[in-house]
């Protein structure tokens, strides 16, 4: 792509998802599936202003690591870790009921191949971690107790994903699961949340200490964002997902890390050094952001479906039923949580996004799904990634207020 042409690419893109989340937003909607829509309504689908291109989601990836910094910045690493088990539960529920269900559906009712069954019913495992992180924290819910155990259950999700992702690579190259390297990647995924955290607490106070003596104005974001993406690369390196470096970046540099690490004689110190670093890198985070969602819809071409195609709508219609019920069962194994914040864990874990895109990218381009189970794909995604926002807000229109020591927590973050 030429210079001039990405260059209004990307001034089209920043002003379509400023216009559309601010259109969202008046009419009480979630401002990111104004940004979703904005894609969709610039690429391919509608106006094709716009085509996907690897600078573009590139930079949408920048985006998506940013979000999950911001993210783990603002959790709370005890409760986060309180809710560990209960995480757990809703991302293994939530991966093996659309698995097995979505397996089943196209192996035994659709009579695909078994390789493209699986690949089926993993694209339905997914959970696009960013959408929701981002509809929580528009909602100003992303300090609340069922928060902790969807950030928990959605890291959880992706650490599967990239697993599962690797046992289908796997089968479709050598036609066998090859258990060590699967195990292999786990490991390493495991090393990387061990390690990462301290190791970017250390790197944070060498920041810290160099600020203090440095005359240079910005060393603080320039340097925040280096150890960000230096942990995203790193990550990689390791197996992981680049996004969960920056959520561990994040975690390392949160106030709420100090009573939990080697470091808290200096925590009242450290503190007010991650408070500038949150104040000094929220417009860095809200200029990469957006351009994430927008290339969601960008990525989404709903021209290529056959809208009259009676199978289409068949195998949209199953899956759809299976992807959203498998999720939100999940929600319903937490047994001490009230019927409304069981069905907003659930329904948290319904969209797909851009997960669920790179599972159905990868059985285009390998030749193991075909076009039309392609398209089917790409409309589960799009349908799922746009509802879940609407329903989350409705369903906190009517959910019970925190408990006490949780608002005033909340309220304290917010503050800050």
């Amino acid at each position: 792509m030429e210079v001039h042409t990405f260059l209004i690419y990307l001034a089209i893109i920043l002003l379509a998802a400023r216009i559309f989340g601010e259109v969202a937003d008046y009419f009480k909607i979630p401002p990111v599936i104004g940004e979703l829509v904005a894609g969709i309504i610039i690429g391919p689908s509608v106006f094709g202003l716009i085509a996907d291109s690897e600078q573009i989601n590139l930079l949408a990836q920048i985006g998506i690591i940013m979000l999950l910094f911001e993210v783990g910045l603002e959790t709370d690493i005890g409760r986060l870790r309180a809710s560990g088990a209960n995480a757990t539960i809703v991302a293994v529920a939530g991966v093996i009921l659309p698995l097995i269900s979505g397996f089943a559906l196209s192996y035994y009712v659709f009579d695909f191949s078994l390789l493209a069954s699986l690949l089926i019913g993993s694209t339905l495992t997914a959970t696009s971690i960013g959408i929701t992180l981002r509809v929580l924290r528009d909602l100003k819910k992303q300090s609340s107790r069922e928060a902790q155990i969807i950030i928990g259950a959605a890291v959880l999700d992706d650490i599967i994903g990239i697993v599962l992702l690797a046992m289908l690579y796997d089968f479709s190259v050598s036609g066998e699961v090859k258990l060590w390297d699967t195990a292999k990647v786990l490991l390493s995924i495991v090393l990387f949340f061990i390690i990462s955290p301290l190791a970017a607490k250390t790197v944070s106070l060498v920041i810290q200490k160099w600020d203090e003596k440095s005359k240079i104005a910005g060393l603080v974001p320039t340097m925040t964002v280096a150890l960000i993406l230096f942990f995203a690369w790193l990550a990689y390196q390791m197996g992981a997902p680049e996004l969960l470096g920056g959520f561990a970046a994040g975690i390392a540099l949160s106030r709420q890390f100090f009573s939990f690490s080697a470091f808290e004689e200096q925590e009242e110190q450290s503190k007010e050094f991650n408070h500038r670093v949150e104040e000094q890198m929220k417009p860095i985070i809200h200029l990469f952001t957006p351009i994430f969602f927008v290339a969601i819809g960008l990525s989404l071409n709903l021209r290529v479906i056959n809208w009259e195609s009676s199978f289409i709508w068949m195998l949209t219609g199953s899956l759809l039923a299976v992807g959203i019920l498998g999720k939100l069962l999940s929600g319903f194994l937490l047994r001490k949580e009230s019927l409304i914040k069981q069905l907003i864990v659930g329904t948290a874990m319904i969209p797909r996004g851009e997960v669920g895109l790179i599972f159905a990218n990868i059985g285009l381009t390998t030749g193991i799904i075909q076009n039309e189970v392609y398209a089917s794909i790409i409309l589960v995604i799009t349908i799922t990634t746009l509802v879940a926002p609407f329903a989350l807000r409705y369903m906190y229109a009517y959910a019970p207020s925190e408990p006490a020591e949780h608002a005033d927590g909340e309220a304290e973050q917010n503050h800050h």
